[in-house]
């Protein structure tokens, strides 16, 4: 293959996201077995400060595109993102690299650019990938399909591909540090219009200040058996006392009792913390495939044949309104000394 690789680094609040170090990670490893070279490219607000964090990924390039230089093309009110600019950047970008394999990270932003910037570049488009190899040259990826009953394994015959892994799936390792080159592109060379900033999001509210599932590293999730909403308020405390994210299944999600953005699961956010307290969850097959990549598994659930407890570390026959709040208390006293 004897185009390059050019991988997007998603930020947040001014920092790399866990996701963009799992991008870099696998372009990383497809450039080494493709024989290619891979460049990072990210945008933001002074991010050449933060570039030695991506050279702990064997990153050796960077390039930068400063969000305010965007802001400056665009006659109309400020934005914090915009699709059809930053989709216009990336592709312009990959073109002038000589690019063929475009990588992000199947976020919500990684998926709103993806198709996007495929039409720019030509380009084949694998989604939402949860793994990929090369064989003879060409990548194959598997990705999942009806709500993740089932795998598939797809590849192109074009060269220039746009990918999405999904997040948590692909590990971020950390490789020996290297000299990493940093640059900021000119954004006068984009060929960018008034055109290119048709969409723009002017501002992002955060309703609370809860912690992204998708980015925690503990998690309390609670399912069917908590019987109502209310009863999420045992959830809730239990993850402010140990400092987690709040999770559900999407049999709650799906009944209304809790935002999507909590939904864990192979239709919610795949997940990877270093606890995860599955409460009152029987583990069906779609959840399992969100969360089973967790390192420690601690499932409590009535019914002792649930299939939760197969890839559980630690399980617990009983009932969640006696168990949760016990737990709560008990590790309420352990971390006040």
């Amino acid at each position: 293959m004897s185009k390059n690789i050019l991988a997007f680094a998603e930020t947040k609040d001014g920092k790399f996201k866990n996701s963009a170090f799992e991008v870099v990670t696998e372009a990383a490893k497809l450039a080494a077995e493709t024989d290619s070279e891979f460049t990072v490219l990210s945008i933001g607000t002074d991010l050449q400060n933060q570039a030695e964090s991506l050279a702990e990924y064997g990153v050796k390039r960077m390039l930068t595109v400063e969000i305010s230089e965007l802001n400056a093309k665009c006659t109309s009110s400020d934005f914090k993102y915009s699709p059809s600019s930053f989709s216009k950047v990336i592709s312009e970008v990959a073109k002038s690299e000589n690019t063929g394999i475009i990588i992000l990270s199947a976020t919500s932003l990684g998926k709103d650019l993806a198709g996007r910037i495929a039409v720019r570049t030509d380009s084949s488009v694998f989604n939402d990938c949860t793994g990929l190899r090369v064989d003879g040259g060409k990548i194959t990826a598997t990705r999942p399909v009806y709500a993740g009953k089932s795998f598939t394994e797809i590849y192109s015959e074009s060269e220039n591909i746009v990918i999405t892994i999904r997040p948590n799936v692909f590990k971020a390792v950390k490789s020996s540090k290297a000299e990493i080159k940093t640059g900021k592109i000119d954004i006068n060379t984009l060929n960018l219009s008034e055109t290119d900033f048709s969409t723009r999001v002017i501002d992002v509210v955060v309703s609370s200040e809860k912690i992204d599932v998708a980015e925690a590293d503990r998690i309390v999730s609670g399912g069917r058996g908590l019987r109502e909403p209310e009863n999420f308020t045992l959830i809730e405390n239990l993850a402010a006392t140990i400092g987690a994210a709040t999770g559900a299944s999407r049999a709650v999600v799906d009944a209304g009792w809790r935002p999507h953005s909590e939904q864990v699961g192979q239709t919610g956010k795949t997940v990877s913390p270093s606890l995860y307290i599955a409460c009152g969850i029987s583990g069906a097959i779609q959840h399992l495939a969100g969360m089973s990549s967790s390192k420690c598994i601690v499932a409590i659930n009535k019914d002792k044949d649930a299939p939760i407890f197969q890839i559980a570390n630690y399980g617990i026959v009983g009932d969640v309104f006696e168990i949760i709040p016990a737990l709560t208390e008990e590790f309420k006293k352990v971390l006040s000394n």
